[in-house]
């Protein structure tokens, strides 16, 4: 069920990336060439919802336990690298559009396969919030239970991304994982 409410969120985000791929591709429609267009139209569109089917049911990603989720963040080798420098920040951030995905490594999720709706409620108990450097990282929160862990393939630098929702847009956010920060906390019943 989970992936299935996860597919519903994503349908916006697959149709306006769609859209601009195909124009990047094969350009703007008009009359001339329409039977080759609507071809390979339907080539990308066919690759999108395999890539985003195999993205959104990907059964390899281990549930990270908080002593896993400690020492990932801790195993990063010296200053950031130019791999990854351009996303070291203490908070969320959107992630650039221009960087390089396939610097990083996907290395586990904090997203429990048994949890059809993760709350949406945040742990922020010395009144931080959301987009505060100093914001706890509570496993069993919002946004964190909608996380997965990604580690820089050159310095071994852990990150955390999700998939915010917005009404009109959606946006991949990254943070860069910070042990001291990490908290083991009940999410509310």
């Amino acid at each position: 069920m989970a992936i299935a409410w996860a597919y519903r969120q994503n349908v916006r985000f697959v149709t306006h990336w769609l859209v601009r791929r195909i124009v990047t591709e094969i350009g703007a429609p008009s009359m001339s060439g329409a039977t080759g267009r609507r071809r390979r139209v339907r080539r990308l569109l066919a690759r999108a919802v395999a890539d985003q089917n195999a993205v959104m049911t990907d059964s390899n990603a281990a549930l990270l336990t908080i002593a896993e989720l400690v020492e990932l963040a801790q195993a990063r080798r010296g200053p950031a690298c130019p791999a990854c420098g351009a996303l070291v920040c203490p908070g969320w951030e959107a992630l650039p559009g221009s960087f390089v995905r396939d610097a990083l490594e996907r290395v586990g999720t904090l997203r429990g396969p048994e949890v059809d709706d993760p709350t949406v409620a945040e742990y922020h108990p010395n009144g931080t919030h959301a987009w505060s450097s100093d914001a706890p990282i509570a496993p069993g929160w919002f946004p964190y239970n909608r996380c997965d862990a990604w580690r820089c393939k050159t310095c071994a630098r852990a990150f955390l991304r999700y998939t915010e929702y917005g009404g009109y847009y959606t946006e991949e956010r990254i943070r860069e994982l910070d042990a001291a920060l990490i908290v083991d906390v009940a999410p509310p019943a």
